[in-house]
């Protein structure tokens, strides 16, 4: 057989995706015809995500000929997929410069510029799904230097912007997407965050409109118009809305059980209604309220809740039963999870069950947590970030409390627990309860107790805000200018909880001015 016959072999082999005849072949060539045979290998390989051995063939065939236009150009799509890009640029930019012909050269150019601004945009999701929007930027950048009209790379960088909170950038951001590709869905849905982030949500829900007459399953859309709604505190439309959670993807809390779910229009006098937490332990504190509407309304309620809570609810009121996360009753008639208790049941704005507090410490972990902190001074429990860390819409630097720290007869008391509490050598004046302050799996029980000998609790949007409302304790919630949608806009008070303040930022970023105001409320 001669060479070149049993490299059409080899090739035919190869295309037809007989990649076990293909390979022993281009094996046989290695002696013969090293280049080609090396090149091809490098190419299999490749194909079958073996990219370390690919990268070494394709460089053996390189070395034999460096010029070699093909081999230049795979290697570089090798390159790529490994997520080499410098690299893959360089292999590209040569292949292009020993690619011979005006047309030939012209058409590999803007092939090789579109597979880079691929390969850049994807790299840049994953800078920004690790939480490095700065560098996302960057590859977007380079994604757009050579394909100015990439939608996708346009609508990326504008999310990323967003994320950054250079909100104005990112609207016209999502406008340019928008210019090159009008019906680009996720463009849509993301311009209506970015307009609702600006407070402009009757645009923003234009937005959500567009992307659902383009998609009408596009379920965020629906979602995030919801949010708006209540924002605004129409809940008639917004939580129907927000019923759309359930065909996200992963849906929440969309559970299946042969008993039916209860929509509120069924008589539950004399049944048992099984009620399933969903999402954080802050709205499961906050949502709990309803179990008193579904018990006068006759029925027999039994509560799932993460496990971690099933302590410190145990003596809420209204009793019911409770049972852990995963646990699901033997027998009940209707099911429903707890934050669509507010559809089923009619609830309005102006209706919100509040009657605190629904929640106690255990008298002895008060006794004993109240000989630990002492009576003297003004004293302010307090934390600056959320359960998801980092410095966002439910974080602040511990800095920020500076101020507060430096008030005559002020005392400044930790209840920061994991993220966040690596700060306190920032700010020694800030008293810490210790290691063994709520270190035991059931949550709050210590913070529960601890709130109950404070005068204040300080606190961003998260759980320690509706444990210290529940309880009925004195509670400052620093919030963002757009905050989340239980908070609603432009008012002080809260009617979730009576004993509740809500200080907001005036313009977007500025907690300086936020703890300001706090620090000028305090008693003196």
């Amino acid at each position: 057989m001669t060479l070149q016959a049993q490299h059409d072999q080899a090739a035919a082999a190869h295309r037809r995706g007989d990649l076990v005849e293909a390979e022993r072949l281009y094996r046989e060539m290695l002696e013969t015809a090293p280049f080609a045979a090396r090149h091809m290998l490098g190419v299999l390989k490749a194909q079958t995500g073996a990219t370390a051995e690919a990268l070494e063939l394709i460089g053996a065939a390189l070395a034999l000929k460096p010029d070699a236009p093909d081999a230049l150009f795979n290697y570089g799509n090798v390159l790529k997929s490994a997520g080499r890009l410098d690299e893959a640029l360089a292999a590209y930019d040569r292949a292009l410069a020993v690619t011979s012909g005006y047309r030939a050269a012209q058409a590999a150019r803007e092939e090789t510029r579109g597979l880079l601004a691929e390969a850049l945009n994807r790299r840049g999701n994953e800078a920004r799904a690790a939480g490095r929007a700065d560098n996302a930027l960057a590859d977007y950048d380079r994604a757009l230097a050579l394909a100015p009209h990439y939608a996708d790379a346009l609508n990326n960088r504008a999310v990323a912007l967003w994320s950054l909170g250079r909100l104005g950038e990112a609207l016209a951001g999502f406008d340019a997407a928008l210019a090159v590709k009008p019906d680009y869905v996720e463009a849509h849905y993301n311009r209506g965050n970015a307009l609702r982030d600006m407070l402009q949500l009757d645009e923003a829900k234009q937005s959500f409109d567009r992307a659902i007459a383009l998609d009408p399953g596009f379920a965020p859309a629906y979602r995030n118009k919801g949010f708006c709604a209540l924002l605004s505190g129409d809940f008639a439309l917004g939580f129907p809305l927000y019923e759309w959670r359930k065909r996200l993807n992963p849906p929440i809390e969309a559970r299946s059980y042969p008993q039916p779910l209860w929509t509120g229009k069924e008589d539950i006098h004399g049944k048992t209604l099984f009620v399933y937490i969903e999402q954080g332990l802050g709205d499961t504190i906050q949502f709990y309220r309803f179990v008193a509407p579904l018990l006068a309304r006759g029925a027999r309620v039994i509560l799932s809740v993460q496990d971690p809570l099933l302590s410190l609810l145990q003596d809420a009121s209204p009793k019911v039963a409770l049972v852990g996360a995963r646990a699901v009753p033997a027998a009940f008639d209707y099911h429903i999870p707890l934050m669509s208790l507010p559809l089923a049941l009619g609830l309005t704005a102006r209706a919100i069950p509040a009657t605190v507090p629904y929640l106690a410490a255990e008298p002895e972990r008060i006794a004993r947590w109240a000989a630990r902190t002492g009576d003297k001074g003004f004293k302010i429990g307090i934390s600056w970030q959320g359960a998801r860390g980092g410095v966002t819409s439910r974080a602040v630097p511990l800095s920020c409390f500076e101020g507060l720290s430096a008030l005559p007869g002020v005392r400044l008391i930790s209840l920061q627990k994991g993220f966040g509490a690596e700060q306190l050598a920032t700010l020694p004046q800030v008293e810490c309860l210790g290691e063994d302050f709520d270190k035991d799996p059931d949550a709050f029980l210590d913070s529960a107790a601890v709130m109950a000998s404070l005068d204040l609790v300080i606190t961003l949007d998260s759980a320690l805000a509706h444990l210290a409302g529940a309880l009925g304790r004195p509670v400052w919630v620093a919030l963002k200018q757009v905050p989340d949608w239980r908070w609603f806009l432009g008012r002080s008070d809260s009617p979730w909880y009576t004993s509740m303040r809500l200080f907001r930022q005036k313009t977007d970023g500025d907690w300086a001015g936020v703890f300001a105001e706090i620090q000028s409320q305090v008693p003196q």
